[in-house]
């Protein structure tokens, strides 16, 4: 009797901690269910459906697709400069941001006077305002700010604001972008770094390493993994940028910094272009689209996972 009732005792405890347990996992799973798992699958079956305001949800097939394909073109057609915008200002962020982190993570990860007030200040610009910060970087961009000021003393001569040029504003939205996740991704590489043993250095100055070899031949391919994560991190940051294109370009001058997102806006939310009010079917469609460009890219990456991340 003594055993049976133990056995109970027992077993009414391990349920008790299980619903306590999963009273703890509710809220986020059921959050995770309502606010991305339904929009998800929904956004997936309205790429197959025609819906704008006004009218009822019908059944297309591919249609949205062949729209948006129609008289595809990286120089004319609205989904081919957005993809071309999108890849130009990946291609161009990612190794920049990745530059900086790692020279900024470098420099203050020796006992420099002051490095923790100079991490701060690095890491200040990802929690900082972003309205904020585009409007300091549009003054400073400005054709009479001091940016162009500043360049002017080189010989190099802006007549135009930065955010007015068609071949100026995709790196006005660069250089926000850079400078403010450059800290951020900085904190990731002071992480990596704290974690290279010493002893491989102490080896490499053994072996009459200089500064230039130790950082090729010991911090880089101890950093692999570090950089792998970030540049995954960048990719898909880079294909979804929106928030400093809207407020600094709204997508201009011309067509010269829409990105995928600002497109499946216009078609969202009605804009130039092939929707004149909202279709949310066809922005869908383009939704679609980046979702597999992301997975393409980052199934590349993951596949040349174990070619150059060297995990010790």
């Amino acid at each position: 009797m003594t055993k049976s009732a133990d056995r109970r005792k027992m077993g009414k405890l391990e349920r008790r901690n299980t619903l306590i347990a999963y009273s703890f996992l509710a809220p986020n799973f059921i959050g995770f269910v309502v606010f991305t798992l339904i929009p998800v699958i929904f956004s997936i079956v309205l790429a197959f459906m025609n819906w704008s305001v006004g009218s009822k949800i019908t059944w297309v097939g591919l249609d949205n697709f062949r729209l948006i394909f129609k008289d595809f073109s990286f120089t004319k057609s609205n989904l081919g400069i957005a993809l071309k915008n999108t890849i130009y200002y990946t291609i161009a962020t990612v190794p920049i941001t990745i530059a900086c982190a790692l020279g900024l993570a470098l420099v203050l990860n020796k006992a420099v006077k002051g490095a923790k007030f100079f991490r701060a200040v690095f890491f200040f610009p990802y929690v900082a305002s972003l309205v904020a910060i585009c409007v300091c970087w549009n003054f400073l961009l400005m054709k009479t700010g001091p940016i162009n000021q500043i360049l002017s003393l080189f010989g190099i001569k802006i007549t135009k604001s930065w955010t007015s040029s068609r071949d100026l504003a995709i790196w006005a939205i660069i250089i926000v972008s850079v400078w403010r996740n450059a800290g951020y991704y900085m904190v990731m590489y002071l992480a990596g770094l704290q974690g290279v043993p010493a002893e491989l250095y102490e080896a490499a100055t053994m072996d009459g390493a200089n500064g230039w070899q130790k950082f090729t031949k010991v911090t880089v391919p101890m950093l692999t993994p570090t950089t792998f994560f970030v540049s995954i991190m960048l990719v898909i940051s880079c294909f979804k940028i929106y928030d400093v294109v809207a407020i600094m370009t709204q997508g201009g001058p011309g067509r010269s910094t829409k990105m995928l997102v600002t497109y499946i806006f216009e078609l969202s939310f009605g804009g130039e272009g092939i929707a004149t009010s909202a279709q949310y079917g066809v922005a869908s469609a383009v939704s679609m689209v980046l979702l597999a460009i992301v997975l393409l890219v980052t199934f590349v990456q993951f596949r040349g996972e174990k070619k150059w991340v060297n995990y010790m």
